[in-house]
């Protein structure tokens, strides 16, 4: 009798650092998965980070394009309306240099124009 409880208390001793090394195991794989998770995590941001970069440089880029665009349509589009005929350009010559005449004698007399 005696040997069969001194075989079963081997065998809970036996169990317990079973258990226990069971235990050490485990908190080893997790404390490494938990290192691998934070590695995979700071690379993927790393990652992402450099690619949103990217993204934002082309946007940038875009958007100054498209910018010179409209200014190069703006520019084309005043050109077309403002073009002057040789009697319209000869007539605002005319008009601004009346203009200025009147001014220089309203100026010489010192009254307001």
């Amino acid at each position: 009798m005696r040997s069969a409880i001194q075989k079963v208390v081997e065998a809970e001793e036996e169990a317990k650092l079973i258990l226990k090394a069971a235990r050490d195991e485990a908190e080893g794989l997790l404390s490494a998965a938990r290192k691998q998770a934070r590695n995979i995590v700071e690379r993927v941001r790393g990652e992402t980070g450099a690619e949103a970069e990217l993204i934002l440089a082309q946007a940038e880029a875009d958007a100054v394009r498209l910018k010179k665009e409209q200014l190069e349509l703006a520019a084309r589009d005043l050109q077309a309306r403002i073009r002057l005929d040789d009697d319209a350009r000869r007539n605002a010559v005319s008009a601004t240099l009346q203009f200025v005449r009147g001014r220089q004698r309203h100026d010489a007399a010192g009254s307001p124009p």
